[in-house]
């Protein structure tokens, strides 16, 4: 047996695949913590054998003295009740921003996966809550160990630009003679990400444990795609249908709503197509966990960049403008569904289910797939395995897709706009490298399909040859 050497890295999840984010920084014999704890969605796989369905931790506890949150999405924090059911009892470590949005993902998680008894939910909130270390942005924190001389371990969160409050992780391992900083991305953002902050490089890292979701891709800049919403939006409407765009709650929502609003503001009084002004256009988002994140957006302006700080000073309200309308109760939602399947009234409903596997989203689809004035906009990564990749591959083609094991016809026109993605593209994730003053010896590529591996790995070694540019 091949004896460890300190500080390693397990990875538990997001290896083959890109849910399921999980990671364990082993300090020493005695000392580890975890970095996310997501959830695996669609059909991906991802260490030994560990499924979609896979709830349970299937990897010992014994060493772990704290988790590590780079963000509140649900594919790297939908296991942590079940992290905190299997005896995990030590802090979690999260931005200031993330401390407030993860109570609000879990409480929903929660409702969704295990029950909506409220007497169950309410009381492990709590206990997320009081286990919550809220630590700001680029100040270095030290993480409390098992007694073990020479060990020490301190963690310095930074803005990733990929949602609000994500952050990549530097951590510091002293392990008896082993000094190394490792840095965890998390997921970046690119460039330019409405509301948020472009991520700068850290300094130096010795190893540097990489996403690689868009590792293969380029997505267009923000001009262009902010243009080709609008074009399509018109194009979609002289179908005088619904346009549906399928959601994460937390991030891709706000995003979008940033840019309708700036796209009403320039173009009110013009024509988005044949009877209707941009300034009566209607758009919907049915999600209440999506109108709950929006608000603690709006509570959390000091974390926004400066263009978006700058349209408040002017009056605007980038999050909250007279065009929308939001749906929170269940029988809202089935009379919103209902009205619109009877009258395909010209709208925009933004729902939750950004792939489609879940969320109100399903309710919209069941109710207007079929129907040939329909749109569907893919805004975001369709994972393998999940209603919304199948939409994406066979939409075009007018095949079918399955939601809750019953097959709808995709007669609604189906478009991608992938320049929407909160993941950085290619260029974005060589620009994270490049950055850096002191590169790190290693990089390890998680978090991406083999083909999206494979290049980034191709291209960092063109650039790097010293480095081990490894995929595990």
């Amino acid at each position: 047996m091949v004896e460890l050497t300190y500080p390693a890295i397990k990875h538990h999840g997001a290896v083959d695949g890109v849910t399921g984010s999980c990671h364990e920084l082993l300090v020493d014999a005695a000392n580890s913590v975890l970095i996310d704890c997501g959830l695996f969605q669609g059909a991906e796989v991802s260490g030994a054998g560990a499924g979609a369905n896979q709830l349970a931790i299937d990897f010992a506890l014994d060493k772990v003295q704290a988790l590590l949150v780079t963000h509140c999405h649900i594919d790297h924090v939908g296991r942590i009740p079940y992290l905190v059911a299997a005896g995990f009892r030590g802090p979690i470590y999260c931005s200031e921003p993330t401390a407030q949005l993860l109570p609000l993902v879990l409480e929903d998680a929660l409702a969704v996966g295990i029950s909506k008894d409220r007497q169950l939910i309410e009381p492990f909130i709590e206990l997320i809550k009081s286990r919550i270390v809220a630590v700001p942005y680029a100040q270095w924190r030290d993480v409390l160990l098992v007694e073990r001389a020479g060990s020490e371990l301190r963690i310095k969160f930074n803005p990733a630009g990929h949602i609000l409050g994500s952050a990549y992780i530097e951590c510091d391992v002293t392990a008896g003679k082993q000094k190394q900083r490792i840095v965890f991305s998390g997921d970046l953002g690119g460039p330019y990400t409405p509301l948020l902050p472009a991520p700068k490089s850290p300094y130096q890292a010795d190893v540097l444990v990489l996403e690689s979701t868009y590792g293969d891709r380029l997505h267009e800049n923000r001009k262009l795609r902010q243009a080709r919403l609008q074009q399509l939006i018109g194009r979609c409407l002289q179908n005088s249908g619904v346009i549906l765009i399928p959601a994460f709650s937390i991030g891709r929502t706000q995003e979008l709503l940033y840019e309708l609003e700036d796209i009403i503001h320039r173009h009110k009084t013009q024509s988005v197509t044949k009877g209707l002004l941009w300034q009566d256009m209607e758009i919907i988002v049915d999600s209440p966990l999506a109108s709950r994140f929006t608000e603690v957006y709006q509570q959390l302006k000091p974390y926004w960049d400066a263009e978006a700080k700058a349209r408040l000073r002017a009056g605007r309200h980038p999050l909250a403008f007279e065009q929308l309308t939001t749906v929170n109760n269940h029988q809202d939602h089935i009379a919103a569904v209902a009205y619109l399947q009877k009258t395909a009234k010209p709208c925009i409903v933004i729902a939750a289910g950004g792939m489609c596997s879940g969320g109100r989203i399903v309710s919209y689809l069941k109710a207007l797939i079929d129907d040939k004035r329909t749109d569907i906009l893919l805004v975001g990564y369709q994972a393998m395995g999940t209603p919304g990749r199948d939409i994406q591959q066979y939409g075009p083609k007018h095949g079918y897709v399955e939601l809750d094991g019953r097959r709808y016809t995709i007669n609604a026109g189906v478009y991608a706009l992938s320049g929407y993605s909160a993941h950085a593209d290619k260029h974005s994730l060589l620009r994270f490298v490049k950055g850096m003053r002191k590169k790190p010896k290693q990089i390890r590529l998680i978090h991406g399909d083999e083909g999206a591996k494979a290049e980034l790995q191709k291209a960092l070694l063109k650039l790097y040859p010293e480095i081990d540019v490894m995929i595990p």
